[in-house]
């Protein structure tokens, strides 16, 4: 288990999965709302075992990183918390690609934005760019009066573990995980909120290869919002794809479900890792002939 620091000075922890062999290229995993990075080892492993150094975080405010639960002063500082571990994954020397999923999948687009040439693609999955069911007026109001008032007011999400997987062992799980926070801050709500309605005027700035993958079937983020951004988003090499019947987690559905999803980001990785060592060479072969 190790830690390091934001920023602010914010505590974070770090989990980490070496590479089987030499390493084709570094992925920093980002959890979503309300989880922990601990959640992702089987996908950790699989990568790791694909040829990929892999670390992920838990985000200030979940798992076993400190800060309240749940709970920013600003959107920004989860960027600031994904740039802390990019920063550290930059010392292996490796092309960087981050996986992120759902709220993960909303911080991220903003980290690639104010640093475009920190990593060489992203893949999204079930991004939290909108809710799926509608929040009625009133309590968006009352949302933002207390995320002014008292911010860290916390009140239940109502997320369960057979909202999130089809799988009924990890829906069970996810139910029992003293890490999960089943409560949501009116801070975070308003800001999150803002960075949602902030992404889809900005998506033309994504310029990086980029793979969304969403569950049609997803209770918790609207799949169709996934189609909306995908298509303003500003790179040439974009793939998105939405996978028939499945629910919010696709990496932690039905195990056939996962593990095709899994290699299909691994075959991404994979091709884009060595895009990038290929393109790299081809530049150093070209100044030694110079």
């Amino acid at each position: 288990m190790s830690f390091f620091q934001s920023r602010d000075g914010t505590q974070l922890h770090e989990q980490t999965w070496p590479a089987e062999g030499s390493p084709l290229a570094s992925v920093v995993i980002v959890h979503g709302y309300g989880e922990h990075i601990a959640r992702y080892d089987e996908t950790g492993r699989a990568l790791a075992a694909a040829g990929f150094s892999v670390r992920g975080l838990d985000l200030r405010g979940h798992g076993q990183s400190s800060g309240v639960r749940g709970f920013c002063n600003r959107f920004e500082e989860y960027v600031d918390d994904l740039d802390a571990i990019v920063t550290r994954a930059r010392a292996e020397g490796l092309p960087i690609f981050i996986l992120a999923h759902s709220f993960g999948a909303l911080v991220t687009p903003f980290y690639v934005m104010s640093h475009p040439s920190a990593i060489a693609g992203m893949v999204l999955t079930s991004p939290f760019w909108k809710l799926a069911l509608a929040v009625p007026a009133p309590k968006v109001i009352a949302g933002k009066i207390a995320s002014r008032l008292y911010g860290k007011l916390a009140l239940p999400s109502g997320l369960r573990g057979a909202d999130v997987s089809r799988d009924p062992e990890i829906a069970a799980l996810y139910d029992r995980d003293p890490l999960n926070n089943k409560n949501a801050t009116a801070r975070w709500f308003t800001e999150s909120s803002t960075a949602q309605e902030a992404l889809v005027g900005r998506a033309s700035e994504l310029t990086l290869p980029v793979l969304v993958i969403a569950g049609e079937a997803d209770k918790i983020a609207a799949a169709p919002q996934a189609r909306v951004v995908f298509e303003r988003i500003g790179s040439k090499d974009k793939t998105l794809r939405m996978l028939a019947g499945q629910y919010h987690e696709v990496l932690n559905e039905p195990k056939a479900n996962r593990e095709k999803t899994v290699a299909e980001i691994v075959e991404w990785l994979r091709a884009h890792a060595n895009a990038v060592k290929g393109a790299t060479a081809s530049v150093a072969g070209g100044k030694l002939r110079g």
